[in-house]
């Protein structure tokens, strides 16, 4: 078991196994996208209703992959690619305006994923283990995809960037989002699957099944770091 045979949907059961990926330093990038405080913050359970609770418990699962396996995963590998000097970017979604009037439809529908996120609010902030060094960009988007968000694809091209290390949450929104733009326009994409979260581990697992292989190659932090020899 490994990347080269994990993951797959039943449209690639029967395919050869991909090549070994050849992740140039000069080339490749780790992506960041969306791990900010306001996906960390809960209310106090005890002052919520029988219905509040039930919701709130459906969301454990999806806090305690967030803290204990994709924040210190992720924090892992940005300490590997800023030791072996490559790049690091991150996204976020963030308005520029406190009414949001800039959102994209899909984070101004009534539900869930109406995001109202002032750039300048704690909430929009990304969390502290993962706050960016040095002159390492940032990309404020209000749209699911970071390339289609924001000026992404222009920085990774005059970059020179041709592979795109992707982590970050919700795997089955603004991480996929993010991937098949990328995959549109000819970026080879890798996905840290132990570094990504979804509102379930259901959600998470059948993402990962759809996006990869065609939009993406899917592995294991430790598998990449093996890659880089680190």
């Amino acid at each position: 078991m490994g990347w080269k045979t994990d993951y797959r949907s039943f449209y690639y059961r029967d395919a050869p196994e991909p090549p070994d990926l050849d992740l140039k330093p000069a080339e490749t990038a780790l992506l960041v996208i969306d791990v900010q405080n306001a996906y960390r913050q809960r209310p106090d359970r005890a002052t919520l209703s029988p219905a509040e609770q039930a919701r709130h418990d459906q969301w454990t699962p999806f806090h305690q992959r967030l803290e204990q396996t994709v924040i210190p995963n992720t924090a892992e590998m940005l300490a590997c690619f800023r030791k072996a000097g490559m790049d690091c970017l991150h996204a976020r979604i963030a308005s520029h305006t406190r009414a949001g009037r800039e959102r994209s439809l899909s984070h101004r529908k009534p539900g869930w994923n109406d995001l109202l996120l002032p750039k300048d609010d704690w909430a929009a902030q990304i969390v502290p283990e993962l706050t960016p060094v040095g002159d390492e960009i940032v990309v404020t988007k209000m749209t699911d995809s970071a390339l289609t968000g924001s000026h992404l694809r222009l920085l990774l091209t005059n970059m020179g960037i041709r592979n795109v290390v992707c982590c970050g949450i919700f795997t089955d929104q603004c991480v996929s989002s993010t991937v098949r733009s990328l995959a549109d326009e000819s970026f080879n994409v890798v996905v840290l699957e132990d570094c990504c979260a979804a509102g379930s581990e259901e959600l998470h697992h059948k993402e990962l099944e759809i996006i990869n292989m065609i939009y993406c190659q899917v592995m294991a932090a430790a598998e990449l770091k093996a890659m880089m020899g680190v």
